[in-house]
């Protein structure tokens, strides 16, 4: 096998494109990311599309308007890993040799996930009902309000502590004109919020909204013709959750992922440079930091709170502002983690670049216990 190189990457503004279906924010943003790589449609030899809870085949509708020329379209629907499970399965197909070309588009719509369609939305009732389906009976923020409540019983932790990621998250967004909230936090601010399930308000929460990204994978050999930057995908680690005590360990899951990734790239902890994480709220990152290997467990709170995971410590964490900040479309996230890692390996991220950064860590996580973890390295 070969490594793939990301070639070309493009994203849209997280937040709302009433005006746009699917299709549109799909062809307009892999025109961006061939743009980026120096390649055109007809380049392309496959290509994989990450959506969350849309009927029927959403990436051959992009492919119509791009251009119908016979390419394999594969839709992917992995919960909020879609987006990465299409980069992963993009960079497998150049690695082993099938193809010199591939691409990976996410794309999501608030008011068309969970069946509404590429066209029509569907009514509140039945979005309402296909989540529900999808999530069983406790939302996602019910159970992570339990996971903060557990942290804050077993190692004193403190709701300040917590919303330091909120302020920190959205700091970094400031910065980055693609994020959905672009506005400065204190914690004071996130504290005294909206509750949405104690003690977490709506800060410690992620938006969701409309958006679009995709990445271009190509082979060593055509990155070489395209002088492209050589950056690299040196591990693509996936597993999905195994069951500890009659209940899921997500915890678990990130931490044998992860050690995979580090073993197919030859590296460890010390040696990224930046993180880009799954933190649809705010005890995500502290504890998938410990999992990850960057501090031991019971020690994530100290990390946000000394500034080792913002931009100028030790190991920046979501560096575009995270879903916390930057948002979730379900979709394309995974690969929006792509683009701002790709930036960050290029030296292009103006105000919010982390110094020196050559090799960077992106890790997904999606309902059902669908976790995903990659390394890109500036070789």
């Amino acid at each position: 096998m070969t490594k793939a190189v990301v070639a070309g990457v493009a994203m849209l503004p997280f937040g709302r494109h009433r005006e746009s279906t699917l299709s549109d924010l799909g062809a307009e943003v892999v025109l961006g990311a061939l743009s980026d790589a120096g390649l055109g449609w007809p380049d392309v030899q496959l290509m994989y599309c990450g959506v969350v809870g849309v009927s029927m085949t959403p990436g051959t509708g992009i492919s119509a308007q791009l251009g119908q020329t016979g390419l394999p379209v594969i839709n992917i629907d992995n919960a909020s890993a879609s987006g990465s499970s299409a980069f992963r399965e993009g960079s497998l197909a150049v690695a082993s040799g099938r193809v010199d070309v591939a691409v990976a588009v996410g794309v999501g719509k608030l008011n068309q996930s969970f069946g509404g369609g590429s066209v029509r939305p569907s009514s509140p009732e039945a979005r309402e009902g296909n989540i529900r389906r999808m999530q069983g009976v406790m939302p996602p923020v019910g159970y992570f309000a339990m996971q903060t409540r557990r942290r804050m019983h077993d190692f004193g932790s403190t709701i300040e502590q917590f919303a330091l990621v909120s302020v920190k998250n959205h700091k970094h967004a400031s910065h980055n004109p693609f994020a959905q909230l672009q506005n400065e936090l204190t914690v004071e601010e996130v504290v005294n919020a909206r509750m949405i399930a104690d003690p977490l308000t709506v800060p410690h929460c992620c938006p969701m909204g409309d958006g679009a990204a995709a990445a271009v994978v190509v082979s060593d050999e055509k990155a070489r013709q395209l002088g492209a930057p050589p950056i690299t995908v040196d591990a693509s680690a996936f597993r999905t959750g195994s069951y500890e005590n009659g209940s899921p360990s997500e915890a678990k899951t990130t931490h044998l992922t992860a050690q995979e990734a580090y073993t197919q790239a030859g590296l460890g902890p010390d040696d990224i440079d930046l993180v880009q994480i799954h933190d649809a709220f705010t005890v995500e990152e502290i504890e998938y930091c410990e999992q990850l290997g960057f501090c031991d467990v019971g020690e994530g709170e100290r990390m946000v709170e000394n500034g080792d995971t913002s931009i100028g410590g030790r190991i920046p964490f979501s560096t575009d502002g995270g879903l916390l900040a930057r948002g979730h479309p379900l979709g394309p996230t995974g690969l929006a983690q792509v683009w701002e890692t790709v930036q960050q390996l290029r030296g292009l991220s103006g105000p919010r670049q982390v110094a020196g950064a050559r090799v960077g860590l992106v890790h997904m996580v999606g309902v059902g216990g669908v976790c995903l973890v990659h390394i890109l390295k500036h070789s």
